[in-house]
């Protein structure tokens, strides 16, 4: 799947593939909260964080899913500078 991401290490938009599998991605609890995420994705060397509402998801890079010991609570601290 296509989709666009934010990539703070180029401080821009770009168009990335992804394919979410049960062996790359881990899924949260659906939440009304805007601010809680609905996804972390082990994505190219590094990590692609969606949040539960329309923004756009980030793409960290050198970090995996298992370095933050797959914590919603560690995965929204990595991407607060951001939004």
């Amino acid at each position: 799947m296509r989709l666009i991401a934010y990539n703070p290490q180029k401080g821009r938009l770009e168009t990335i593939d992804v394919e979410f599998t049960a062996e790359n991605t881990t899924w949260f609890e659906y939440s009304r909260n805007a601010q809680a995420l609905s996804t972390i994705t082990d994505i190219d060397g590094g990590i692609l964080i969606k949040k539960n509402d329309y923004s756009y998801p980030i793409w960290l890079y050198d970090i995996s899913r298992a370095d933050i010991g797959y914590s919603h609570k560690k995965a929204r601290e990595l991407i607060q500078p951001y939004g």
